[in-house]
């Protein structure tokens, strides 16, 4: 199984940095799994409507020439469908029973995701109705994916 997350902007805290390559070790026995940095768009910090599409459309372009045409793609959205770690793995499993080897994670910018990322995704995950940083929540996803390969092989995992 080839897993790539495709995120936007440069990644700077050094414990975010640590934890993440912590998951991507113990990742690489189960799946190969990359993480793909697109530039975020510079921006003032007062936006209006229509700036604001602008950007999203701009990174939204960034991200969408990073995922292959044949992976099952994942979008990360607040208003996606809220699972279980348990349907998660279930997720992944299915994938790959059904012969598909590349599943793309997408994690927008500070703004979320423009609706030609959400229209190319297979489905929307939300993790929370909470919001996170995007920085933070890559970390949170590769946790959840090596808790899902766990799951899948029934070894032990903490709860």
């Amino acid at each position: 199984m080839n897993i790539s997350i495709v995120t936007v902007g440069k990644l700077k805290e050094k414990y975010l940095k640590q934890g993440i390559e912590e998951y991507l070790k113990r990742l690489s026995a189960y799946a190969k799994v990359e993480i793909i940095e697109v530039a975020d768009e510079k921006a003032p910090e007062e936006l209006s409507e229509s700036e604001m599409l602008q950007v999203k459309q701009k990174e939204g372009e960034r991200i969408l020439a990073k995922i292959s045409a044949d992976a099952h793609v994942i979008a990360l959205a607040i208003n996606g469908k809220m699972q279980s770690s348990e349907e998660l793995a279930e997720t992944i499993d299915k994938l790959a029973t059904y012969g598909k080897s590349k599943i793309a994670f997408v994690i927008g910018g500070s703004l979320g995701l423009s609706e030609e990322v959400i229209k190319r995704s297979n489905e929307q995950l939300s993790f929370s109705k909470m919001t996170f940083p995007h920085q933070l929540m890559r970390l949170i996803l590769v946790e959840q994916i090596y808790r899902a390969y766990r799951i899948n092989r029934g070894e032990p995992y903490h709860k």
